[in-house]
């Protein structure tokens, strides 16, 4: 990623390619799969790209090395400096609503980095998505002016051409559904937590019969799909605000057709083996859609929060009762 570095009063500062590699074109597909998630990120400090000097602008954005990409690459022929926070390695609309894109942060690594020595103006251009965790008037008090860029990096070159104005278009926040579809595999691949501890369940259920136990387990692992792909796919066109309901909504459709299905799975034919089922299908899908709000710009952080402590009770509530009906099956059988 680095080439070398720009010589400056304050010492050296890493040069940016703005070309990427095959290693950061493989690092970004191995982490859009969950691979290596929270582990993809830079160390926090100030990067050159071209030739800057003081009067070039300071760019800010999060360590997610997947987010310093986006922005880098965008920058072929400009001379910038790029100051990155340390966001833990997750992106600036996640950090900022979890705090780690923030006053703090963003002090810290102005100070670390003698900033002021560097440039001969005060001013610092943050991604619009990372307005809701940075005050602009405590940045303020620091010498340093706030300017809050457009929301894709991609749209850098003609907000400074533009005299660092804004369009209309520059500011919208879109979430369509090729944004949501590249955001599947990152959330599927998370998301098999909560569907693969029902495995050991039905094996033990089933004494042991693995072969009837991975028939049984198919319509678990499609309650998963309903969840992280299907739910985020749909997303606007689900009824209920609540990404937990959206979930529940869809997974009792897929619960309908396994109740019509069930002898394709090899399921016992008792009513309450199939509620267990549809108990653990509901909570699958359900719990799993919720995992979608931190990658969506349809909720809040508080918002988010209260939702996931009902949809905990409602899914501990869901397999308990699940778990409590294959026993009571199988102690009657």
């Amino acid at each position: 990623m680095e080439k070398d570095n720009v010589l400056i009063e304050a010492g050296k500062v890493p040069r940016l390619s703005t070309r990427l590699t095959w290693r950061d074109v493989m690092g970004g597909w191995k982490v859009r799969w969950g691979i290596g998630r929270y582990s993809y990120l830079v160390e926090p400090g100030l990067y050159a790209v071209g030739e800057p000097d003081g009067n070039s602008q300071v760019l800010v954005t999060a360590n997610y090395k997947l987010t310093l990409d986006a922005l880098r690459r965008e920058l072929s022929g400009l001379n910038l400096w790029i100051l990155v926070i340390d966001t833990k390695g997750i992106n600036v609309w996640c950090a900022a609503g979890k705090g780690t894109f923030g006053n703090y942060e963003l002090l810290k690594v102005l100070n670390k980095v003698k900033l002021k020595q560097v440039v001969s103006h005060n001013r610092l251009i943050l991604p619009q998505l990372g307005a809701p965790g940075v005050a602009a008037h405590v940045i303020k008090k620091a010498g340093f002016e706030v300017v809050y860029g457009p929301v894709r990096a991609r749209d850098i070159r003609s907000f400074l051409e533009n005299g660092m104005v804004k369009s209309a278009e520059m500011s919208e926040v879109n979430f369509g559904f090729a944004d949501r579809l590249v955001l599947t595999p990152m959330e599927f691949i998370p998301d098999l937590k909560y569907a693969l501890p029902f495995l050991p369940v039905l094996l033990i259920f089933n004494l042991g019969n693995l072969g009837l136990t991975l028939a049984n387990y198919v319509p678990i692992f499609v309650s998963l799909l309903v969840g992280s792909v299907a739910v985020p796919l749909l997303l606007p066109y689900i009824p209920f605000r609540a990404f937990s309901l959206k979930g529940a909504l869809l997974g009792g459709i897929w619960s309908a057709v396994f109740l019509r299905f069930y002898d394709v799975f090899q399921v016992q034919d008792s009513l309450m083996v199939k509620a267990a089922y549809v108990c653990f299908m509901l909570f699958v899908s359900s719990y799993s859609a919720l995992q979608f709000t931190g990658s969506s710009t349809y909720t809040s952080l508080s918002g988010t929060t209260k939702e996931t402590i009902s949809a905990m009770l409602a899914g501990a509530a869901l397999c308990a009762a699940g778990v409590i009906l294959l026993i009571a099956y199988r102690l009657t059988a």
